[in-house]
């Protein structure tokens, strides 16, 4: 059963432009189509979760997505809106980096099944490594006028006069590599659509013309827009940098946050774009945030399925947790469950200091933990203070001016939080 794709993704807000005849030429029969993803890391951040959600709502729709990772084109890098060229890779780093890449995309393609439009990956490094540059300007360049390639606005902004970069050959012939994967695609597995963002255009008509000149074919272009920030910072940077799907380079719980500290604005668009929830649903989730903005339903939902889908239902509970120890009432059984990336990242920013296994071996008491010790607060009496005034908590424990800090009190066999009041927090970090 078809459905049609170009309205399930208009409605979503995730069509820049559509070649003429794709709407139509989806609707006849099932269809490949292909996105292309750069391998350059052993990683996806959440910058390609949209071509990710194209290739994703494509199957749903009930055609053949196909992944193409960029092993060739990694190796020269894209000039579309980049300043500067890439480093390149070797093939080894380029195939553990497809195999992890692939592991994540799983995540939201049916690569395994025996349906008829199961995904496939592919990597264009096996057809172009054997291609001698001899018979590639002679079977691919001479099809393109130098003309119609410097008329590309990602050739024209890198050699304008405002660009101190310039533009090396091997990028300038970045365009007719992509154009050629897709006539390769094109002939070997029918392919005749290729996606991407917007900024993508002029590389994928390239491979339309291709198809145009040398396969005597038809192929099309699909398009979204680039995802923006309502205050005009970068979509997929944090303070830390990129948001990765992997969860040793950016944890669950710090996946979590990013999605929950969406504005308003970004979160009734996110929702669409990011998540597979009905236009209903998605509907009733927008008027309720409207009623009670400060409950911020769209923000939860939004990172809740979001979370579940790039990495567990499993995860999300524990970044939920994670969260509520910040922000909501939670014990020191809840602190201990925290592993050592998640508190670190909870209590990040927090200010720490070091004691060693003999401050604990005998007991470490209060006053010195918090004063001269742990230099939390400035005297004992400061501290005598807080604790006559019942406002010093030990892993969120409100303790007394008798209390000594032993072995047991260690989360993770490490770390110790100390409070004052709602929102003074301190690290104590055994080393």
């Amino acid at each position: 059963m078809i459905k049609n794709f170009v309205e399930e993704l208009t409605w979503r807000g995730m069509i820049h432009t559509v070649m003429p005849g794709a709407e139509e030429h989806l609707m006849e029969s099932m269809r490949s189509a292909y996105v292309g993803f750069d391998p350059t890391a052993d990683s996806l951040h959440i910058g390609n979760l949209v071509p990710i959600m194209l290739l994703a709502h494509y199957q749903r729709c009930g055609h053949r997505p196909v992944a193409l990772v960029g092993g060739a084109t990694g190796m020269i890098g894209d000039p579309s809106g980049k300043s500067n060229e890439r480093n390149l890779l070797d093939e080894k780093t380029l195939r553990h980096n497809q195999e992890a890449i692939k592991g994540q995309l799983a995540h939201f393609l049916d690569f395994e099944s025996d349906a008829q439009n199961a995904a496939i990956l592919v990597n264009n490094y096996d057809w172009m490594k054997d291609f001698s540059f001899l018979e590639f300007i002679r079977d691919v360049g001479k099809h393109i006028t130098v003309n119609y390639m410097m008329a590309k606005d990602s050739v024209k902004n890198r050699i304008s006069s405002e660009s101190s970069e310039g533009m090396s050959f091997t990028e300038f012939t970045y365009q007719l590599v992509q154009g050629y994967d897709f006539l390769h695609l094109y002939k070997e597995k029918n392919c005749t659509i290729q996606m991407g963002g917007s900024d993508q255009w002029g590389n994928i008509t390239t491979g339309t013309e291709l198809i145009r000149r040398v396969g005597g074919g038809k192929g099309f272009a699909i398009t979204c827009p680039l995802i923006t920030k309502s205050d005009g910072s970068k979509f997929g940077k944090s303070e830390g940098g990129n948001v990765w799907l992997d969860a040793n380079r950016t944890s669950p719980y710090k996946f979590y946050q990013y999605w929950l500290n969406s504005s308003d604005e970004d979160a009734e668009k996110y929702i669409k774009i990011f998540t597979f929830l009905e236009k209903e649903a998605i509907k009733s989730l927008i008027e309720a945030h409207k009623e009670a903005p400060h409950l911020r339903v769209l923000q939860k939902r939004l990172a809740e399925e979001i979370t579940v889908m790039v990495h567990s239902k499993e995860d999300l509970d524990n970044a939920i947790k994670a969260s509520a120890i910040l922000f909501g009432k939670s014990t020191s059984d809840d602190l201990k469950q925290l592993n050592e990336q998640t508190f670190l990242d909870v209590f990040d920013g927090v200010p720490q200091t070091e004691i060693v296994q003999s401050d604990i071996e005998n007991g470490l008491d209060i006053i010195a933990a918090l004063a001269e010790k742990g230099g939390f607060l400035k005297s004992n009496g400061e501290a005598r203070r807080a604790l006559k005034e019942n406002s010093i908590s030990v892993n969120k424990e409100k303790v007394k001016e008798d209390y000594s800090i032993t072995a047991k009190d260690l989360i993770n066999n490490k770390f110790v939080l100390l409070q004052r009041g709602k929102k003074n927090y301190f690290v104590l970090r055994l080393v």
